[in-house]
């Protein structure tokens, strides 16, 4: 497998990510305007060449930093309800809000 050579395990809206240098991710909602930089930091696993640091449950010091690209909803996603032989029918729609982040670099605080 040709893995890259750094990349980090990052937290934020409970989900985890798995992020690189100058890749670009879609999150849960983050504070800020387009442009604005951000700082992540649960960082859960680095590894940065040929080392690694793992936290227990969180990597002391590190920190990936990323700039907002853009505010946005993602595409509406439609829960339909049925009980059979009771004629109850429910349709509901959820769109999430989203924010789109490039990844600047990786911090391991080490």
């Amino acid at each position: 497998m040709n893995q890259p050579t750094s990349y980090a395990i990052i937290r934020t809206g409970g989900k985890q990510y798995r992020v690189r240098p100058e890749q670009n991710i879609r999150v849960e909602t983050v504070e800020g305007d387009a442009g604005t930089d951000v700082t992540f930091s649960d960082v859960l696993f680095v590894q940065d060449g040929e080392n690694t640091h793992i936290g227990r449950p969180l990597v002391a010091g590190a920190s990936v930093t990323g700039k907002i690209v853009r505010q946005f909803r993602d595409k509406k996603v439609l829960v339909f309800k049925k009980r059979p032989k009771k004629g109850y029918k429910k349709l509901q729609g959820h769109r999430q809000n989203l924010t789109e982040v490039l990844i600047k670099s990786l911090g391991t605080g080490a």
